[in-house]
């Protein structure tokens, strides 16, 4: 059993960063894939980011190539999202997830076995 925890939301205005983690524990990540959901107001759920933690491949969704950036610190079993350049349409509750998928299933929240319980991101002047 994996258990993932999110930290790192808040309000931030326009063009602001934040860098959000989700840290593991009960079971190392390192068979896993991680990755980063959101879910706006009023939206469905949506894939954001993902890694592959053996071989580091990673996955970005359009809206957020070249702004957004996903990495792992291995001493601390944990995953970053450093996100730069928010926008409005970035508001939402973001979620992490881990799971053992095969690469082609990344973007799919159904991949994916164990959720944290997500953290809020506000971009509001």
């Amino acid at each position: 059993q994996v258990q993932l925890v999110e930290s790192g939301g808040g309000l931030v205005q326009p063009g602001g960063s934040l860098r959000l983690s989700c840290a593991a524990s009960g079971r190392t990540f390192r068979n896993y894939a991680v990755g980063w959901f959101r879910q706006g107001p009023g939206k469905e759920r949506e894939f954001v980011a993902a890694i592959r933690w053996s071989v580091r491949d990673t996955k970005y969704t359009d809206f957020v190539k070249g702004r957004f950036f996903i990495s792992i610190n291995n001493a601390k079993d944990t995953v970053y999202l450093q996100m730069n350049s928010l926008k409005p349409e970035d508001t939402a509750l973001y979620y992490c997830a881990a799971g053992i998928t095969i690469w082609g299933d990344i973007e799919s929240a159904s991949a994916y076995s164990y959720w944290g319980q997500g953290t809020q991101v506000t971009v509001s002047s």
